[in-house]
């Protein structure tokens, strides 16, 4: 990944863009995209629809279930910790695994998310940006640009995707990201009937976006703080009731202050399940290279807004 000068870098930005071209994180248009308002509102709708008429208590077992595994195993470890800011190593067959998870949530493939993730960090590190990028306008016009649109900046920044393009089930999972959800299913229907399909695919997958839409929401408009990042435009902050269903990742003040840290709950109390489970990968030794704020090294520019003895020794020390 790119960014090795720097270990809270946008790891797949590229920083030279050539001569006369600046990238411009403000100007640019939000337009309805046809493909998420099929795609979000018809998993959505579904579940809304057909979901109070085949409750069961297995359905929603399942629902819990996968809803589960794919937010943890595969939004937080797969695609976020791991893929997206390379906070810890594993070996390929576990990566890919992970990853699969991440296309199995229905929210991106893994160009996607990167592209996605990687555009709003950017963002969001500069004086300014687009409201779409900070989430900066009221809470039902986001929910609808962030759920069913997109953004089409003028001067977008540019990526390499080198480290993807590299695996060919990385390149397939990019094409048939949405196709996943078809053999689960099939699997589904052939155990459960119709409820298990409504409740295992279209519930989980709507659940996943909205919910991944309102936590972003949240996190960057209000909440507790534990840390500034001085130059950044856009601040961060906490969404403590959501750190169990997020698996750790609502802690989003955390992320900005160390956005390279496997360790995303970093005070007393914070529940951070993504980490516990890396944490029981790397004592089993199928993962390494486990990256926390002690092994990163103090983050210039980063200000406490919480006294230095509230915090655990190793971070205190690693943001002086």
């Amino acid at each position: 990944m790119r960014g090795d000068h720097d270990p809270h870098a946008v790891n797949f930005l590229i920083d030279d863009h050539g001569p006369g071209y600046r990238p411009d994180p403000v100007a640019g248009t939000v337009r309805a995209d046809a493909p998420s308002i099929l795609w979000n509102g018809g998993m959505a709708l579904v579940a809304l629809a057909a979901g109070p008429f085949f409750v069961t208590p297995g359905a929603i077992a399942l629902f819990f279930l996968t809803t589960g595994a794919a937010l943890l195993l595969g939004h937080s470890v797969g695609y976020h910790r791991m893929m997206i800011h390379g906070s810890f190593a594993a070996p390929r067959w576990l990566a890919r695994t992970l990853i699969w998870f991440g296309a199995f949530v229905g929210m991106a493939g893994p160009y996607g998310i990167v592209r996605a993730h990687d555009t709003r960090d950017w963002a969001q590190r500069q004086a300014n940006c687009h409201p779409f990028l900070r989430h900066g306008t009221h809470i039902v016009r986001d929910a609808w640009w962030q759920i069913y649109c997109r953004l089409d900046l003028d001067r977008p920044p540019h990526f390499d995707f080198a480290p993807l393009d590299r695996d060919p089930f990385i390149r397939w999972l990019e094409r048939s990201w949405r196709w996943q959800q078809l053999p689960v299913a099939l699997l589904f229907f052939a155990i459960g009937g119709w409820g298990w399909v409504v409740w295992g695919v279209a519930a989980r997958v709507a659940v996943a976006n909205h919910g991944h839409w309102l936590v972003g929401h949240l996190a960057h408009n209000r909440g507790p703080q534990h840390w500034t990042v001085d130059a950044h435009g856009v601040q961060a902050y906490d969404v403590p009731w959501a750190a169990i269903p997020t698996m750790g990742e609502a802690w989003h003040n955390n992320h900005h202050a160390y956005p390279g840290s496997a360790r995303i709950g970093l005070h007393p109390g914070q529940s951070d399940w993504g980490y516990a489970l890396i944490r029981l990968g790397e004592r089993f030794g199928l993962l390494w290279d486990v990256q926390t704020p002690e092994t990163l090294g103090a983050r210039r520019g980063l200000s406490r807004v919480a006294p230095a003895a509230a915090l655990p020794s190793d971070v205190a020390g690693a943001a002086r």
